[in-house]
């Protein structure tokens, strides 16, 4: 049986979710501002959560319906079956996002839906679940437009980009859905050589090597589906087997990270261990001035750093064109990739992006700016 699912993912993401999501079989994809539609059997949205690298959350559409009034909203979230998909026994949360909706308070249709659901299982069974905003056990989410109001039950639970193992973080974490859609829009293809030389908490490094190794990015995770009713163990089963069956023996790879903060060097190497991937990748601490390209050619991709603080603005103003600098010393025959949300970057670098690529991480409005860097006068390059 068919079900409608709505998928959230980063902004400028979204064409590659819609090809990820047909790879899995999903039906009537439709891409939209911040995430794509579509509609499949269940076995595809067990597949999208454990095989997605794009997505956020998969999203099961329970109710959709036309509202004039907050009531019209609690009638809707009254109308759903719920205590035919979890029991009262379960902790609940609402979760309200609203896009030109003519409400008050999304506090007020928060606590309506809430109240909606509490009633149908009052009525259905004599009791309702409990609350928990903090680790609920069933996420339910409501999104309203002008006049429409859709209900979806989370099938994630924790969003997708956490894929269950990582351990030391940083303060600006690049989150891990955008590196790996980061890695799709370079062409990087696993036999080329990879550079990630301000590396962090090393998310690049881990999205690289497990797609290298075909490594599923929730195979070490739990999912919000297997609380709830209708979940199909053996199906479930027969997908993780499938997917353990296609991951590849850990082995070096041409995959190297360097950080001149040597306590973010010890952060990467962490994350790898906790990933099983400590073997797979090159870590050193490094001066990515003085770094040198560890082959002819390859992917640079970093997310460097980008002033948030008073005095640092000043201090990146003078490191931008530095670099631009390292990469003509040091990275010619390279294709370079730079994620940054200041737009000083591109006007310091003293190199010409060949390409600017919208992107958000989480909130930030950010841009890949890419550099291709030849070897001699880009015009001799051309010829």
């Amino acid at each position: 049986m068919s079900e409608s699912f709505f998928s959230p993912c980063p902004r400028g993401l979204e064409p590659m979710l819609a090809e990820e999501l047909a790879a899995f079989g999903a039906a009537h994809i439709e891409t939209t501002h911040g995430g794509v539609g579509f509609s499949g059997d269940w076995s595809v949205c067990y597949r999208a959560n454990l095989e997605s690298r794009i997505a956020t959350r998969v999203m099961w559409r329970v109710a959709q319906g036309r509202y004039r009034t907050e009531e019209d909203i609690y009638r809707l979230a009254y109308g759903p079956t719920w205590a035919k998909w979890f029991t009262p026994d379960e902790t609940i949360r609402i979760y309200v996002t609203a896009r030109n909706a003519p409400v008050k308070s999304l506090e007020f249709v928060t606590l309506r839906v809430k109240d909606a659901v509490c009633d149908h299982f009052r009525t259905v069974i004599g009791r309702r679940p409990s609350v928990d905003t903090a680790n609920p056990a069933v996420r339910i989410h409501a999104f309203l437009t002008r006049d429409t109001a859709a209900l979806y039950v989370d099938t994630s639970g924790d969003p997708l980009y956490k894929r269950g193992f990582k351990r030391a973080a940083v303060e600006a974490p690049l989150k891990e859905n955008v590196a790996a859609g980061i890695l799709r829009l370079t062409g990087w293809k696993p036999e080329e050589p990879l550079v990630d030389p301000m590396c962090g908490s090393g998310t690049f490094l881990i999205e690289a090597a497990q797609i290298a190794l075909q490594v599923a990015p929730g195979l070490g995770r739990g999912f919000g589906f297997e609380r709830l009713k209708n979940f199909d163990r053996a199906a479930w089963a027969g997908l993780r087997r499938e997917a353990e069956g296609r991951r590849l023996e850990p082995r070096p790879l041409a995959i190297h990270g360097s950080d001149i903060v040597a306590d973010q060097v010890r952060r990467a190497r962490v994350n790898l261990e906790a990933a099983g991937l400590a073997d797979c990748v090159t870590l050193a601490r490094a001066d990515f001035l003085e770094l040198e390209a560890p082959a002819p050619s390859g992917v640079l991709v970093t997310n460097p750093p980008y002033g948030v603080r008073i005095g640092e603005a000043d201090e990146l103003a003078a490191l931008y064109p530095r670099l631009g600098d390292a990469l003509k010393q040091h990275w010619a025959g390279w294709r370079c990739y730079f994620l940054s949300a200041d737009t000083e970057l591109p006007k310091l670098f003293g190199l010409k992006a060949s390409k600017r690529t919208p992107l958000y991480n989480g909130a930030l409005d950010c841009r890949l700016y890419e550099y291709r860097v030849f070897a001699g006068k880009l015009r001799d390059a051309a010829t």
